[in-house]
């Protein structure tokens, strides 16, 4: 079923839901669709069309990094998100052409005993930039609210006390001057399913499924009751949640860089490449002889 055929089907479910007539279970499905759900979920994009923007953007990035770095602003980005909703492959987009002493991923291991007794927060403060720098947290705080609540990893007061202060560290990130900007990756529950099948049968992908994520699978829907609840208390004016449909990892990835780009008002500082002057001759210099160093041998 085309695109547009399936949103004639959604409209039409959702009137005779208006009016009250008896849905069957899949009228009920379309009726609870949006138009622009049904167009992330069906939209294709060609790799070609794909890697000539995705290059474009890159560029922009590159802009912006250099902004940044002239203006000395401080950025903040946060990803979360499911399991296997493609954060890392944005990061790794966003992050391969830009210089790495100016923009930094942060990706914390499991807490030792001595974070698990300091302040929440504490453990991430140093990692926030310094002028001219962005940093990238693939996860972050909001650990907490997400697979920490759900897998029982912390206690009730301490989730409340959470949900109680977040938004007013967040507040006071931007008070301070820092660009917050916070992404959410969504994910269907099949196209995660499908995306764990993938991991499982390629061994360069394997460490990727790791023992949490699989018990994620049987909790599906705690997580979404956990995302919601978060949303509810952290989506905040100074700090809003923005959500990226990420079934599509091509389309998440271009609308995400796109909107990034967006929420840093930038000029164009590209400087003009440098006069490469002549290599001088070095008649005096003999080079050692080839047999006195260590080659790595010819596999290929």
């Amino acid at each position: 079923m085309t695109v547009d055929a399936m949103t004639k089907e959604a409209k039409k479910a959702k009137k005779q839901k208006k009016n009250g007539k008896h849905l069957s279970d899949e009228d009920l499905a379309a009726a609870d669709l949006h138009v622009g759900d049904l167009k992330a979920k069906t939209k294709k994009i060609s790799t070609k069309a794909y890697e000539k923007e995705l290059a474009r953007l890159q560029v922009e990035l590159v802009k912006m990094q250099e902004w940044i770095k002239h203006e000395k602003l401080r950025v903040v980005v946060i990803f979360e998100g499911r399991d296997a909703a493609g954060k890392g492959g944005v990061i790794k987009r966003i992050t391969e052409s830009l210089n790495p002493r100016l923009c930094r991923v942060v990706a914390l291991a499991t807490p030792s005993e001595r974070d698990k007794t300091s302040w929440y927060f504490q453990r991430y403060v140093p990692h926030l930039p310094a002028a001219g720098e962005m940093v990238l947290f693939d996860r972050s705080w909001y650990n907490r609210a997400g697979v920490e609540r759900v897998m029982g990893f912390c206690s009730d007061i301490e989730y409340q006390e959470f949900l109680r202060s977040c938004p007013e560290f967040e507040r006071m990130l931007v008070r301070s001057g820092i660009i917050l900007v916070k992404y959410w990756f969504s994910v269907s529950d099949e196209e995660q399913e499908r995306r764990f099948q993938k991991r499982m049968n390629d061994r360069t992908r394997s460490w990727k499924l790791s023992p949490m994520d699989v018990e994620s699978r049987s909790r599906w829907v705690d997580y979404s009751r956990a995302k919601d609840t978060m949303f509810a208390h952290t989506d905040i004016k100074q700090a809003p949640w923005y959500v990226v449909k990420a079934d599509n990892k091509k389309l998440a990835r271009l609308n995400c860089i796109t909107h990034l780009l967006s929420m840093v008002e930038y000029g164009d500082l590209t400087p003009t490449p440098p006069q490469l002057p002549p290599r001088p001759k070095a008649d005096d210099y003999v080079r050692p002889p080839m047999e006195d160093q260590n080659f790595v041998p010819d596999y290929w």
